[in-house]
């Protein structure tokens, strides 16, 4: 009779003897892989090996001209694997190995990186980093040529782990533009909305594994990485440095300013040579963390005018020589009250009206010809593709709000409204872009800022210039709307713009913004401002076109458009201007024409010697060149001449510093026991107390700089 209970022990024990010896072959496994300095390399790798991913170079962003404007720099982290030297190149060269990687990384002495490598060594440590930080490409090179580590990876140990940075060499020039890639993956700028063709295809090769890591089958690449193309953007260095620093220095003027922004658009093309960015932090300072200028969308002011202006003109309902009433500075239209600052300005023409920026005229102007059809209004704008999304390369474009009678919003003082710039919200992008359209002829571009992909320096994709379906207006229209435009640098609310060496057109805008919600425009006596200049130069035959737009915070005063915009406007042009020989006048033979000579402050004679070097001797009313350094002189245009006429300067009496830049003002009159107080900007044109009043020691000295008003 079979015994079955001594048959299911012979099993039991048997089951259990399989799996004792199980666990002790996972052990001795585990033992050798963890805990030996185990060198069979073949066996280890036929033991553990895996697929690792490599990634591809990521692309340079690159300017219009192609210098780099963000790329990725290569660094690397080092580690050694301590066991794979033999006894007799470990014994000899560890010393000098411990010295050269003190000296280098400079963290640890000698002896202690002797005392690090031999103890992991011993422990059988085969992934143990070196140094206290990752290296760059160069000192990798260097690294590779100490004792031991020169050696290959299976005789020396040194393993290489490569990463990568991403690099500004142009450090916070055009940072928001060129953008980046946070921790999330989430992008913003050209660096977000190109991140497929940037980052390139990643390969991938076969690594063992190790303790604490890999180490890779003789470099051997399974599937080798494609690199991401490089994009080749609009952008101009040297404009948008310009553009920048013309911003930074008027910030630093008022601590009353919540932002700004500056847009250059090249006039035939479209393409964005400069954008910056700048808004106010918690500290106080300013950085690009908020892109103005194609994400916030608010009431643009007076700047609108010029649409208003088109379609009037577009509609044969005026030109320039129409006369409009402004009377005596208000209107009232729809329980809506319009008025002009400093009261009325009687009868003008169109042209005029513009220049002065005529709130009553314009909303009248509205009323009289499109009351009875404010659709007709809003189609011409609309058909002049104002607000219109461009689908622009970089994210995050603002919606633009341009009313329709029907709307909810829709009252009779939405027409005058619109016409001066409320009631509609456009982003500085799109007003440029349309006034870009004014400038070429009524041909608006679709702004852009990627010209190319590239790959080793060839094109591999281009994208031309593109125009947004057919003309907004007449040529003859565009040339009027040019002529208005330059009307109010030369006689309106933008005199402080006008240059002898070249033209400028444009228009300042003021624009009260709301507050949200049912607030409106005011809170505890206090208003909010959009500060705005746009225009094109040079205005015979516009090349470049910009904005320039001022964001104030809550303020008990005014804030206008020539005031804070106007200044960093002319400051762009002059280095375009600068920069750009063709425009330059050419010279008769004769020395420069009577409306070339240059127009200079008052100041120190030696200063000013340079600025008048190019005028012949014949052209100036008193010598210069007799006149000593130090000496304080003011140069005044008469007819074809310009005059040169010494500061009387005493002790005891006021000094006239009219005519003066206002450093040169404040320093005189500091020295001479004053206070100053100023308005405006630009040269000094009156002082209160007057020039030759008896001076009194901390006595109050008012100047009025050539301002205009909106």
């Amino acid at each position: 009779m079979i015994d079955l209970k001594k048959i299911f022990s012979r099993i039991t024990t048997i089951y259990i003897l399989i799996i004792l010896v199980v666990v002790l072959i996972i052990g001795w496994v585990a033992y050798l892989q963890f805990f030996t300095g185990e060198k069979d390399k073949e066996k280890d790798i036929r033991i553990a090996y895996c697929e690792q991913k490599i990634e591809p170079h990521r692309g340079d962003v690159l300017s219009h001209k192609g210098k780099v404007l963000a790329t990725s720099i290569p660094y690397y982290k080092l580690y050694m694997d301590c066991t794979v030297a033999d006894k007799d190149t470990f014994r000899k060269h560890i010393d000098a190995l411990s010295r050269k990687l003190s000296g280098f990384f400079k963290d640890k002495p000698a002896r202690w990186y002797k005392k690090y490598i031999t103890t992991a060594r011993k422990e059988g440590k085969r992934y143990k980093p070196i140094g206290n930080r990752v290296v760059d490409y160069s000192e990798l090179m260097e690294i590779k040529k100490f004792p031991i580590l020169k050696l290959s990876t299976y005789k020396g140990g040194l393993i290489i782990e490569s990463t990568s940075k991403r690099d500004n060499p142009y450090g916070s020039l055009a940072y928001r533009t060129i953008g980046f890639i946070n921790t999330l993956g989430t992008g913003v700028g050209i660096e977000g909305s190109c991140d497929y063709y940037l980052r390139g295809k990643p390969g991938s090769r076969i690594v063992q594994k190790i303790l604490g890591g890999t180490i890779p089958i003789n470099n051997g690449e399974k599937v080798k990485p494609e690199d991401g193309y490089d994009i080749r953007t609009t952008i101009d260095i040297g404009i948008q440095e310009a553009a920048e620093k013309a911003l930074k220095e008027q910030l630093v003027l008022s601590d009353q300013i919540e932002g700004a922004t500056a847009i250059v658009m090249d006039v035939k093309t479209g393409a964005v040579r400069a954008i910056a960015n700048m808004k106010k932090t918690r500290s106080g300072n300013y950085d690009e963390s908020y892109n103005y200028a194609i994400g916030q969308a608010g009431e643009p002011g007076s700047v609108f005018k010029l649409a208003t202006l088109t379609c009037l003109l577009e509609d044969g309902y005026v030109t320039l020589d129409t006369p409009i009433d402004g009377g005596k500075g208000v209107f009232e239209y729809g329980r809506h009250k319009f008025t002009d600052h400093g009261g009325g300005y009687g009868m003008m023409d169109v042209k005029t009206a513009l220049a002065k920026s005529s709130n009553v005229a314009y909303a009248k102007l509205a009323v009289t010809y499109y009351a009875s059809d404010p659709q007709k209004y809003c189609d011409r704008i609309q058909s002049m593709k104002i607000g219109e999304k461009m689908h622009l390369d970089i994210k995050g474009e603002a919606t633009s709000t341009i009313y329709n009678p029907g709307d909810p919003m829709w009252s009779m003082s939405t027409l005058p409204s619109m016409a001066i710039g409320y009631s509609v919200l456009l982003t500085p992008m799109q007003i440029l872009t349309f006034y870009n359209a004014i400038a070429n002829g009524g041909i608006m571009m679709r702004p852009y800022f990627i010209e190319s992909y590239e790959k080793n320096g060839k094109v591999v994709k281009e994208f031309p210039p593109q125009e947004v379906s057919g003309s907004i207006c007449s040529r003859k229209t565009a040339e009027t709307d040019i002529k208005a435009l330059r009307g109010v640098v030369e006689h309106g609310t933008g005199r402080a713009l006008d240059d002898e060496r070249y033209h400028i057109a444009g228009k300042t805008g003021t624009a009260r913004v709301a507050f949200g919600g049912k607030i409106g425009y005011e809170l505890n006596g206090r208003r909010k401002y959009q500060a705005t200049f746009c225009g094109l130069y040079p205005s015979e035959h516009p090349r470049f076109s910009s904005i320039v737009v001022f964001y104030s915070a809550p303020l008990l005063g005014n804030f206008y458009g020539a005031q804070w915009a106007a200044p960093v406007f002319k400051k762009i042009a002059d280095f375009i201007y600068s920069t750009h020989p063709e425009w330059e006048k050419p010279l008769d033979g004769k020395g420069k024409s009577p409306e070339d000579l240059p127009s200079v402050s008052g100041g120190i004679a030696g200063k000013n010697r340079e600025a008048m070097s190019g005028v012949p001797a014949g052209k100036l009313t008193g010598l210069i060149k007799g006149i000593p350094d130090n000496s304080w002189v003011k140069f005044v245009n008469d007819s074809s001449n310009i005059k040169i006429k010494k500061y009387d300067i005493k002790a005891d009496s006021l000094t006239d510093v009219t005519g003066m830049g206002i450093k040169d003002a404040i320093f005189l009159l500091e020295n001479q026991g004053c206070k100053v107080r100023f308005s405006g900007y630009g040269r000094v044109t009156a002082q209160n107390p007057a020039p030759g009043t008896e001076v009194r020691k901390n006595m109050m000295v008012n100047l009025t700089l050539s301002n205009d008003e909106d």
